[in-house]
C-alpha cells in the first residue's frame, strides 16, 4: 500500500524577530521590484484593444456558430501576480485568455475527435485573423498562441461551460480540451481567481501593528516621497508574494539550480500552494508582514500531500479549489521535477534569509543590489538603481539625498484586478 509521507497538518514555524524598519524596506524592495513588473496603462490599452478585437472576429466565426460567448483573461494578470519574461530584449507580456463556448457546444465537439477539432478550429479561425493582421500564431496541444504587437503573447484556450451545482464555485465549471489525450478535462479559471481573491481578502494577524504602522510613518516623514499606507501593504500581500516567488523561479531555474528550465514547478502549482499556506499562515500572530512572508515560504512544502509509492518514487497531489479532482501537482511527479522543486525551495529560503540579514545589519547599497540580483535578476536590481537616481534628483533641488538601502518608499495604489471582467 502506498504510504502518505507528509499529513496535509500546517505547524507554525519557530517565532523569529525581524525589525519592523526592516520589514518596511524589504516591502519597498519588493513592492518596486513588483511593479516593475506590471503593464503600463498603454500596454493596458493596447492589449485591451487587441484581444477584444480578436473576441469579436471570434464571436462571428463559421466554426463556432453562435457557441462562443465571452473571451476573459485569468492567471497571474486577472490575479494580480503578473511577471515579465526572463527574455530582457521583450518588453510585452505573455497572457492568458479562455474562449468560452455554451454547454450545448459539447453536441459538436464530444467523443474521442471532439478535443482535436475543437482546437483545430479554433486555430483555423485565429490563423484567419493573424493573417489579417499580420500576427504570429502558434498552436499548441491546449491553446493557440497569438503575438500582438509589442512582443505582447496571448494563449488562447478553448472552454465548454459544465456547470454543477454540487461544486464550490461550479457556476463557472467547464471542460478543456487536450489534443494530444483527446479528452477533456476539468477546469475552472473564473472559480480559480475567485477562491485566491478569498484567501487574500484574509487579514493578517500582526501582534504589533500599530507599531509597524508607526514604523512607516516615520519612514515617511524621513523622506520626500511617502510610502504605501499599511493598508495596501497588508492588501496586497499574496500578490506580492506570488510576483516573488515566480520570479525567483524564474532566475533560479535560468542560473542557480542548474537544470533545465522545463524542471521548473508551474505557475498554478506554485500560486496555490503559496494561496494556501496564506490562508493558514495569516490568521496566526506574527510579529511583521515580513515575519508572514517568510513563515509562507518556509512552509510551502506542507500544503500539498506527498505519497510514497511501492517503486520508492513519490506521487504529489495538490487538489485545484475551484476544479473537484483536478491535481495542480500531476505536472511534478517526475524525481527531476521534484528533487528541482526541492533545491528551489532550499534556494529562496536562504536567500531570503541573507537579503534580510543585510537589511538589518545596514549593508551598502551595493552589497544588497548584489543579493537582489542573485535573487531576482538583472532587471529587478536595475529597476532599484534606477529609483535611486530617480529619488536623488528629485532631492537635489533641496539639498537632501535619499538611499533605497535605508528604506527610502514611494506611493503607490492599490488596485482592483478586474480589468479583463470578473
Amino acid at each position: 500500500m502506498p504510504a502518505l509521507l507528509q499529513p496535509n497538518s500546517h505547524p507554525a514555524v519557530p517565532g523569529r524577530r525581524v525589525s519592523h524598519r526592516s520589514s518596511a524596506r524589504f516591502f519597498y524592495l519588493i513592492d518596486a521590484i513588483g511593479r516593475l513588473h506590471e503593464p503600463t496603462s498603454t500596454q493596458l490599452d493596447a492589449l485591451e484593444s487587441s484581444y477584444r478585437s480578436t473576441a469579436e472576429f471570434l464571436s462571428t466565426c463559421p466554426e463556432f456558430n453562435g457557441l462562443l460567448h465571452e473571451i476573459h483573461a485569468h492567471g497571474s494578470r486577472q490575479l494580480g501576480t503578473l511577471v515579465r519574461p526572463m527574455d530582457e530584449t521583450r518588453e510585452g507580456f505573455d497572457i492568458d485568455l479562455i474562449a468560452r463556448l455554451h454547454g450545448r457546444a459539447m453536441r459538436e465537439y464530444g467523443g474521442a475527435a471532439g478535443p482535436a477539432r475543437l482546437l483545430n478550429n479554433l486555430f483555423a479561425a485565429l490563423e484567419r485573423y493573424a493573417n489579417a493582421h499580420g500576427l504570429r500564431i502558434q498552436r499548441w496541444e491546449r491553446c493557440v498562441t497569438l503575438e500582438y504587437a509589442d512582443s505582447m503573447f496571448a494563449d488562447i484556450a478553448p472552454i465548454i461551460d459544465e456547470p454543477s451545482i454540487v461544486s464550490i464555485y461550479g457556476d463557472t465549471l467547464g471542460r478543456i480540451p487536450d489534443r494530444k489525450l483527446h479528452i477533456y478535462d476539468k477546469t475552472n479559471p473564473k472559480g480559480y481567481a475567485r477562491a485566491f481573491d478569498k484567501a487574500a481578502a484574509i487579514s493578517p494577524n500582526f501582534t504589533s501593528s500599530l507599531e509597524f504602522t508607526e514604523a512607516f510613518e516615520a519612514e515617511t516623514r524621513a523622506n520626500v516621497t511617502p510610502l504605501p499606507v499599511a493598508e495596501e501593504v497588508f492588501n496586497r500581500l499574496l500578490s506580492r508574494l506570488v510576483q516573488m516567488l515566480k520570479l525567483h523561479r524564474n532566475v533560479a531555474f535560468g542560473t542557480a539550480v542548474g537544470t533545465s528550465a522545463d524542471l521548473a514547478p508551474s505557475s498554478v502549482f506554485v500560486t496555490t500552494l503559496a494561496a494556501a499556506a496564506y490562508a493558514v499562515q495569516a490568521p496566526l500572530p506574527h510579529h511583521s508582514p515580513l515575519e508572514l512572508l517568510l513563515d509562507i515560504v518556509e512552509t510551502l512544502p506542507v500544503y500539498f500531500e506527498r505519497t510514497l509509492l511501492q517503486n520508492g518514487a513519490e506521487h504529489w497531489v495538490l487538489q485545484n479549489p475551484s476544479a473537484p479532482g483536478e491535481n495542480l501537482a500531476s505536472s511534478m511527479n517526475t524525481p527531476a521535477r521534484q528533487a528541482a522543486f526541492n533545491s528551489w525551495h532550499g534556494l529562496i529560503k536562504e536567500q531570503l534569509a541573507d537579503i534580510v540579514e543585510s537589511i538589518e545589519a545596514q549593508a551598502g547599497m551595493g552589497v544588497l543590489l548584489a543579493k537582489l540580483e542573485t535573487a531576482f535578476g538583472k532587471r529587478a536590481a536595475r529597476a532599484i538603481r534606477n529609483e535611486e537616481a530617480r529619488q536623488r534628483q528629485s532631492t537635489a533641488g533641496i539639498g537632501k539625498v535619499v538611499l533605497l538601502s535605508s528604506g527610502a518608499p514611494i506611493a503607490t495604489t492599490a488596485r482592483a484586478h478586474t480589468f479583463f471582467g470578473d
